[in-house]
C-alpha cells in the first residue's frame, strides 16, 4: 500500500499549499501554538489521573459571652 507512505514530493506540495495559504509569516506562530499543544498533551498524559490531594477538616471557632472558644461547624479545605 503506498497510500499510507508520504515521499519528498508530497511534504513539498503540501509545504507549498501551506505557504500560499497563510504567508510566511504566520507558519512560525502556528507552529509554535502546536508545539505548545503537544507539549501540554505530554505533561497530561504522564500525570496520573487518581492523584487528588487528600480534604483537610479545619473547625471553624467562634467565641462565647465567657470569652471562650466554642467549635460551631467544620469546614472542608480543598
Amino acid at each position: 500500500m503506498t497510500l499510507l507512505f508520504i515521499g519528498t514530493t508530497e511534504i513539498l506540495i503540501i509545504a507549498a499549499v501551506a505557504l500560499l495559504l497563510f504567508g510566511g509569516k504566520k507558519i512560525p506562530e502556528l507552529m509554535k501554538g502546536m508545539g505548545k499543544g503537544v507539549k501540554s498533551f505530554k505533561e497530561g498524559m504522564n500525570e496520573p489521573l487518581d492523584e487528588e490531594p487528600p480534604a483537610q477538616e479545619s473547625p471553624k471557632e467562634t467565641t462565647t459571652e465567657n470569652g471562650e472558644i466554642a467549635e460551631t461547624e467544620k469546614s472542608v479545605k480543598i
